[in-house]
């Protein structure tokens, strides 16, 4: 299979501290990309110093590096109850991000450009397992509606691209993420790292009970972040959405993004479990109803993806006891006490 990217490409990863783009700039560098003894280039910038949602500033600073390969990964993401709380906010940033580095990309000469999405893109009531061409065909869940509509319109600007002016630009739709990076706030995080905070507490100040959010019934899919950095580096040095070979709709027509899971999910109350079962926790867990459960099943159809060769690697429960491991050792280098918690989560 010919490589779409070279070794001495310069890359931009545009949200590099995040928890998706630190993976990336992991993975692009194990691969041994972006180093300048090979000719390659990595080029991140820090929010203070880029304001992505400037379209002056960025096509700006385009003009300047020109890089080879783009990866989108910055966005504003958060919780289920801040994304209810704040659509405008998570609907007009993404859209400006999306637009002004896609656009950026395309007009000073980018050869290939990776978008991150997000598998809430796809209707409240999907056929599980969730296949690509369900995009659109049904209503979105109301709590994250705004987000996933930005996402949406991401992924609709890269075909637009490609289409009308020829762009390579491809676009993934990972599922829920967890790893290194994560955000632990307190009301803007995740499921997964919102459990991790709440059970690390709980055992390290000796607390009898936990509270979760919603009713526990719903199932989600989750994939260790460093899956999806090797699926991003392995999709842009493999796939060409134009070759006759590449995966397709059902309809035969091509596809220009595909999903990126485990083709595996698990229940809420079943994830609380496990998370509390690797920090050693074993109080009450009490379930918080008046909060949101969202969408009751998500889980993806991963068969395309692993058509071209690429596969998982990192099992749930192992994912997990690493990350309980590593937040435990860090704190306990920090010589812990129960006021420092709250801080080393900010």
């Amino acid at each position: 299979m010919k490589n779409l990217i070279k070794i001495n490409d310069s890359f931009f990863v545009a949200g590099h501290n995040g928890m998706v783009g630190s993976a990336i700039v992991r993975c692009l560098f194990k691969k041994g990309y972006c180093d300048p003894q090979k000719g390659g280039e990595l080029f991140t910038i820090e929010r203070k110093n880029l304001d992505l949602s400037n379209f002056d500033k960025v096509l700006s600073w385009f003009k300047k590096h020109r890089p080879n390969v783009v990866i989108l990964a910055a966005a504003k993401v958060g919780g289920i109850v801040s994304n209810e709380k704040y659509p405008f906010n998570y609907l007009s940033e993404n859209l400006r991000i999306q637009q002004n580095v896609i656009e950026s990309a395309w007009i000073t000469g980018t050869k290939r450009l990776l978008f991150l999405g997000s598998s809430c893109i796809y209707p409240k009531n999907s056929t599980q397992p969730i296949r690509e061409e369900d995009l659109l065909s049904n209503s979105l869940e109301k709590t994250n509606e705004a987000y996933a509509i930005a996402k949406i319109s991401g992924i609709k600007l890269c075909e637009a691209l490609r289409k009308q002016h020829k762009f390579d630009a491809i676009s993934v739709m990972p599922t829920n993420l967890y790893g290194p990076g994560d955000n632990y706030h307190s009301t803007e995080s995740h499921v997964f790292a919102s459990f991790l905070r709440r059970f690390i507490d709980a055992k390290r100040l000796n607390k009898k009970n936990v509270t979760c959010w919603g009713s526990g019934n719903p199932f989600r899919e989750f994939l260790h972040v460093d899956d999806l950095a090797s699926a991003c580096l392995f999709l842009l040095e493999n796939w060409d959405p134009n070759n006759f070979d590449a995966p397709r709709k059902l309809n035969g027509d091509k596809l220009s993004f595909l999903n990126v899971g485990t083709g595996k999910d698990i229940s809420i109350k079943s994830l609380a479990e496990l998370i509390a079962k690797h920090c050693n926790f074993h109080g009450q867990i009490n379930w918080d109803q008046s909060k949101p459960d969202g969408t009751m099943r998500k889980r993806l159809d991963i068969s395309r993806i692993q058509s071209l060769g690429w596969h998982p690697s990192i099992e749930l429960s192992e994912g997990t006891k690493i990350m309980v491991n590593e937040i435990n050792i860090e704190l306990d280098k920090q010589n812990f006490k129960s006021k420092n918690l709250k801080n080393f989560f900010l």
